[in-house]
């Protein structure tokens, strides 16, 4: 890749140093496209970074050359009508750092607009940075779940996401969290981010779990990190009457069936979300305040050189992955 230009008004150029890996990348590694969305080779991906300014435009006031910063990879136009209705994750012009509208950030430097950088304190380490995109996700997520304290939640899928969603629903107030996956590992990291029953999908029905802890009511809350048709399943059958269902997992298939008749009679609503929704400042401060612990989701580090085999490691959940980190 070419050195980015320099910052114009209202830009930042970044020295990056750290990225996640993230879901949304392993889609296009393993699977060639994401969404729907093909990939473009070669590409840049990687939407979970951190770096320190090097450079400032001009009329860039809040932010210099030294500060740590996380990085919002939505490039949204704050014209439209969704973002002026305070939905900026459906901009109508919403560029996004992944490697199809811009590159992705497992770059050495990226040129980008100021107020996509979000700054850090000095003493938060680069990787403890980059978890910022993630749990902005989880933020949104509970905003569309409209999650109430005491409520009782299940979340389908205990990969970064998923138990991500765990902690987050606790901090929330959940009364109840039950976590489902089908990996041994995964779901002992649920249980130390605080889900009160660790179920192992392939053995037992999760819905049978949850509706056995609320009295056959089921959840009133049910977070799919997983993205699965098996997934989606499972939150229907698993979710109360009148309770919320949030999809977060991208599915690989355009089309997946789901059991619409036990939705139709409870009368479940289920939503489907797409990114973050300016979330990234609440993020930071659940980071800053030990709310949520960066360590535990981040399971593994690999140096850019070696950036190939962290998704090969995430891509065979190998050694204990949770979530591989990208250092350079």
């Amino acid at each position: 890749m070419p050195d980015p230009p320099d910052p114009g008004p209202g830009e930042v150029s970044v020295r990056l140093h750290a990225c996640g890996v993230c879901g949304s990348d392993m889609h296009f590694y393993l699977e060639g496209n994401s969404a729907g969305t093909p990939a473009r080779y070669p590409m840049v991906v990687g939407h979970e970074p951190a770096g320190e300014i090097v450079a400032v435009g001009k009329g860039v006031e809040d932010l210099a050359v030294g500060d740590r910063v996380a990085v919002e990879p939505a490039v949204t136009c704050g014209e439209c009508e969704y973002c002026k209705a305070g939905k900026r994750n459906l901009c109508e012009r919403c560029e996004f750092m992944i490697g199809i509208q811009l590159p992705g950030l497992l770059l050495e430097y990226a040129t980008i607009p100021a107020k996509n950088a979000l700054k850090v304190p000095s003493t938060m380490s680069y990787g403890a940075a980059s978890v910022v995109e993630p749990v902005a996700i989880l933020l949104h997520a509970l905003e569309l779940a409209e999650l109430k304290p005491g409520e009782t939640v299940a979340i389908m899928g205990a990969g970064p996401i998923g138990i991500t969603g765990v902690a987050m629903a606790k901090v929330a107030g959940a009364s109840l969290v039950v976590s489902g996956d089908m990996i041994p590992h995964r779901l002992e990291r649920a249980r130390e981010m605080g889900a009160d029953l660790a179920v192992d999908v392939s053995k037992d029905s999760i819905a049978d779990a949850v509706k056995d802890l609320t009295g056959g009511k089921g959840a009133d809350v049910v977070l799919d990190a997983a993205g699965k048709a098996r997934s989606i399943q499972a939150a229907i059958h698993s979710v109360k009457p009148g309770g919320r269902i949030v999809v977060i997992g991208i599915p690989s298939e355009a089309y997946t069936p789901v059991p619409f008749w036990p939705a139709l009679h409870a009368e479940v609503t289920i939503k489907v979300q797409k990114r973050s929704n300016g979330n990234d400042h609440d993020a930071l401060e659940l980071i800053k305040t030990g709310k949520i612990d960066p360590e535990k989701i981040l399971s593994h580090r690999f140096s850019l050189e070696d950036g190939g085999k962290a998704f090969s490691v995430m891509g065979n959940y190998e050694d204990g992955v949770i979530k591989p980190l990208i250092e350079w």
